[in-house]
């Protein structure tokens, strides 16, 4: 199974309850789409052969659809960024990303639509002018609010209200780059040494010297180690899980938690682990026995590494209060958990560990992103500059 995540076609296929799985689009007789998911395959070849003749079928269905009926070209944009969200967007999306994108629509772009005109006739210079208004809401307005109208006019292009898209000729936002915090060696030993004494250090320590996301720390189970081989399987995360009702714009009705696959394909990976986690793994394997035999209320046992004496999962903001708390207590600069994973970057860096591989290490989508997030930290020196000159080179062919 692990060997399959490496596979090209990935993209077309993610791993999900132990099956393989792709996405589908099915036309409605109304000429909507019903996005859904298909599974049950052995690996990720058979459900990428799947995709593929699920997405020739559906291209099919939709050439027909488009002859036989007229498509409305006279429909406004309101009216069409909302049906975009909530029929099509919402359909295909996780419930995080649905949350972020009803900000985006709801908050950010309607409220700044000064005057309404038909989709037709929207152009660049209409765009940009808008989103001028939606980048002064926050310094990730611009980006957000032009990828969000990218996506939305892609569709409409497809959908033939348009035969262009107008949004690849604006004005470009640069996104927000994390601030990167890096703590001195002598800062390290600090934060080490109060993590020790709380209930959070094997967290910290995953956070620190094996670069792993908050979510993927989360979802981390005993079983995903090799105790022998002292080396671990990244297979899934534990995120937030928002309820957004349809046609109530960007309100959020509840929060609850549950188990995904890693962000990207390539996050999941195995990385060795280092022994002092290692050891601070079975004794965190002591503290849950002993909290399963006096718990006095039925004990949630799904395996997780880190968890509430009940066994359920600690909530999304538990681990950065506590580290909160930590770096006050001894004095430190503000860090979060991705803090955490910025400085396992910046160490391995800073030893000359080769950017893709530290890419791979982090689970990056490609080494592209990986550089945007750390070319600041990086010295700016004759083999890191020849490096990337390679790195961003075609292949040869």
């Amino acid at each position: 199974m692990k060997k399959e995540t490496a596979y090209t076609q990935k993209s077309k296929s993610f791993y999900e309850n132990n099956s393989w799985y792709h996405r589908t689009k099915v036309l409605q007789d109304d000429g909507s789409v019903k996005y859904g998911k298909k599974g049950g395959f052995q690996t990720s070849k058979e459900a990428a052969k799947s995709y593929d003749r699920c997405e020739a079928e559906f291209k099919k269905a939709y050439r027909s659809y488009q002859l036989a009926n007229q498509i409305n070209t006279e429909v406004m944009l309101k009216d069409y960024l909302i049906y975009w969200f909530e029929d099509v967007f919402s359909e295909r999306v996780e419930s995080t990303t649905r949350m972020v994108g009803a900000y985006a629509v709801y908050d950010l772009i309607l409220p700044q639509l000064d005057y309404d005109i038909k989709v037709r006739y929207v152009n660049a210079d209409y765009l940009n002018a808008l989103l001028e208004r939606v980048a002064k809401a926050t310094p990730s307005a611009g980006n957000k609010g032009r990828e969000i109208l990218n996506l939305a006019f892609k569709e409409a292009v497809i959908a033939g209200y348009i035969k262009t898209n107008p949004v690849t000729a604006t004005k470009p936002y640069k996104r927000q780059k994390p601030k990167v915090t890096v703590l001195s060696k002598d800062g390290i030993r600090k934060l080490l040494k109060a993590a020790s004494g709380s209930n959070w250090y094997l967290e910290v320590l995953l956070g620190l010297f094996c670069g792993l996301r908050k979510g993927e720390i989360m979802g981390l189970k005993f079983a995903d180690f090799d105790f022998e081989k002292n080396t671990v399987f990244i297979c899934r995360q534990i995120v937030s899980d928002p309820k957004i009702r349809k046609g109530t714009g960007s309100k959020i009705d509840e929060y609850s938690l549950t188990e995904r696959e890693p962000k990207t394909p390539n996050s999941f990976r195995t990385l060795r682990v280092p022994e002092i986690v290692m050891s601070e793994l079975r004794e965190r394997q002591k503290l849950i026995a002993w909290n399963k035999d006096s718990s006095r209320e039925p004990y949630a046992d799904k395996d997780y590494i880190s968890c509430q004496k009940n066994g359920k999962p600690h909530s999304p903001s538990a681990f950065n209060n506590a580290l909160t708390k930590m770096c006050s207590k001894c004095g430190l600069p503000h860090i979060t958990v991705h803090g955490l994973r910025h400085m396992y970057a910046t160490i391995l860096i800073e030893m000359g560990v080769p950017l893709v591989k530290i890419s791979a290490l982090l689970g990056h989508s490609s080494v592209h992103t990986t550089f945007e997030y750390y070319c600041d930290v990086m010295d700016e020196n004759e083999n890191i500059l020849a490096f990337m000159n390679q790195a961003f080179a075609p292949d040869e062919t």
